[in-house]
């Protein structure tokens, strides 16, 4: 049951934000992100399936996380959304939701907020740019 289980931690790290560094605004990549500084925005990645958010000790992020692996460690302020997988370990603290398809939950993690489980394919990705804060999608 355990042994089939994929480790997400082996990703590689494209971008560092590093622990005296403050991001205002929002945040969208691919790949592997590390947080030791702190943003103030959303935190999203690409349509890429093998994204990564890891957040450490000292990091910090207020606002929406959407992100398909997530290994926290440090704060969120704001809704996490985690198609594939998550990881709260012992220093985790959020206040917002969590949106999840699989997670692991150290003794310590603190959520305030409630555990929603969803599957994979009805996450809607969250939508950034011009209409964005009225939930207007834009057609093709």
């Amino acid at each position: 049951m355990f042994g089939n289980r994929k480790r997400i931690r082996t990703t590689k790290i494209d971008t560092l934000i590093g622990s005296k560094s403050e991001i205002l605004g929002d945040v969208r990549f691919s790949g592997g992100l590390h947080v030791d500084g702190t943003v103030k925005g959303n935190v999203v990645a690409d349509e890429d399936a093998s994204s990564v958010l890891t957040l450490s000790e000292s990091g910090t992020i207020e606002g929406e996380v959407r992100v398909p692996n997530v290994v926290l460690n440090g704060t969120v302020i704001g809704d996490v959304h985690a198609r594939q997988h998550i990881e709260l370990a012992s220093n985790a603290r959020i206040t917002g939701n969590v949106y999840y398809s699989m997670i692991e939950m150290a003794m310590g993690a603190e959520l305030n907020g409630n555990l929603v489980h969803v599957a994979e394919e009805l996450e809607v990705p969250l939508q950034i740019g011009h209409g964005a804060r009225f939930g207007m999608v834009e057609e093709s």
